[in-house]
């Protein structure tokens, strides 16, 4: 799952960070409110946790692009203010959760995972399209009709987990880069392809009804032959 934090305060936002990749999410720091809230409301991360009080954009403004944009994200607001009008502000023009500053990282941690596991495919074992599943947890990728199954794990892993969250859903290269290279992560233009095509190798072997098919000019999508 993957985590943004737009946070002023550095040494917090990498003390966040690095607490929240100690416990297997994938996470990304903005330092200011114009950046953050460019990435924030790109749509593909699946929790954002924003300070208020940002330069150059303020949290409640990026909170408004966030659900103006990117409404399924889940939005946690941190801010020093302790003042019920800031609070009911945030919760009433869409926030998930809000915390005050300075706060217990456990007590976050246990927010976040709350927040993910609403409405999300996490909260199963594992992700199903068509006769075929990712298996979350032991991250095995196998077929129900064969009973045959491989382990994936990197990139393969992240790309089948992002498809099979979005089937039938056209997913442009350049969301496919954000979600699983990340931001600011610069990547040859054949990686992408390289990987598509061990992935569709895996799912011939496992006799897979799921095809991955490109979309001529706008990206691919994942469906499986019944659907």
């Amino acid at each position: 799952m993957k985590i943004l934090i737009v946070e002023d305060e550095v040494n917090l936002a990498h003390a966040t960070a690095a607490m929240l990749s100690n416990h297997a999410y994938n996470v990304e720091i903005a330092t200011d409110g114009e950046t953050g809230g460019e990435k924030a409301s790109s749509g593909i991360y699946d929790l954002v946790i924003l300070d208020v009080m940002l330069p150059k954009k303020d949290g409640f403004e990026i909170l408004e692009d966030i659900r103006a944009l990117a409404p399924e994200t889940k939005v946690i607001m941190l801010t020093a203010r302790g003042e019920l009008p800031d609070k009911l502000k945030g919760l009433k023009n869409g926030a998930d959760d809000y915390m005050t500053k300075p706060f217990h990282m456990e007590e976050l941690l246990a927010r976040v995972d709350i927040q993910l596991k609403k409405n999300s495919p996490i909260e199963k074992d594992r992700l199903e399209l068509g006769n075929t599943y990712l298996d979350l947890k032991s991250g095995m990728f196998g077929s129900k009709a064969t009973g045959d199954a491989m382990p994936v794990s990197g990139k393969e892993y992240a790309l089948l987990e992002y498809f099979f969250s979005h089937p039938n859903q056209i997913l442009t290269r350049d969301q496919i880069y954000s979600k699983v290279w990340g931001w600011d992560n610069e990547i040859e233009s054949n990686n992408l392809e390289a990987y598509l095509s061990f992935l569709r190798k895996k799912l011939r072997l496992l006799e897979s009804n799921v095809e991955i098919k490109s979309v001529r000019g706008l990206g691919y999508r994942v469906t499986a032959k019944n659907d």
